[in-house]
């Protein structure tokens, strides 16, 4: 079936961000315009828009006058990723905390069960995609929205280094029950404890990362 015009640029991440996730395109690869163009069959306007997008979400890298590579997060960069999205989502969930209504809450919880669900099932994308709607229902009720265009420009990267690790840095209770731990705290109205409780959520997982990363080396 052809791609509809509007969806090339996003066909385009999709197809970059699955070779990623499938080792296709490995870090410090270089991404060439042309071949893509070529494998996907369109031209490369939206390709280099996707290319930009990518760049922008920290999961390319962009050196002129030579092009665009996959980057090759350093310990560093990873915890600074995950403590940038701690402050970001942590402050947008708190100034929207007033917000949540008790459907809000019951739906929460079934993603919440949903996780552990497909965890034990070993559906990695499954995980992956329910863990995003969780967290971008949490941070929806900000009305802030620079804070959620900086929140969501994190994601991919996020979800790229949780999708390779996560089987081995919490087990599939611990993924329902962190983020059943959030739900409860959201229920009490506590902005500055949920701010914490958010940051704490992804500072510990990125620590748990590095930690992979670094054996697998």
């Amino acid at each position: 079936m052809p791609i509809e015009r509007s969806t090339y640029k996003d066909h385009a991440i999709k197809y970059i961000y699955d070779g990623m996730r499938e080792n296709r395109f490995r870090p410090g690869e270089k991404i060439l315009e042309s071949h893509l163009a070529l494998e996907l069959g369109i031209s490369r306007a939206p390709i280099r828009e996707a290319l930009a997008d990518l760049v922008r979400s920290g999961l390319l890298e962009y050196r002129p006058q030579v092009g665009n590579f996959v980057a090759d997060l350093s310990p560093e960069e990873i915890i600074d990723s995950y403590v940038a999205r701690g402050v970001l989502e942590g402050y947008a969930v708190a100034q929207g905390i007033d917000n949540f209504s008790d459907e809000d809450f019951r739906r929460l919880e079934q993603m919440a069960e949903t996780m552990e669900t497909y965890a034990r099932a070993g559906k990695r994308k499954a995980l992956i995609d329910i863990g995003q709607s969780f967290h971008e229902e949490l941070f929806s009720h900000c009305t802030n929205d620079q804070v959620v265009l900086f929140t969501r420009q994190l994601s991919l990267k996020l979800h790229l280094l949780f999708y390779k690790h996560w089987a081995k840095v919490y087990s599939p209770e611990e993924i329902r029950d962190r983020h059943l731990a959030i739900i409860d705290v959201l229920r009490k109205q506590d902005p500055v404890k949920v701010e914490m409780l958010i940051r704490e959520h992804y500072i510990d997982t990125g620590r748990k990362v590095v930690e992979r990363e670094s054996r697998e080396d």
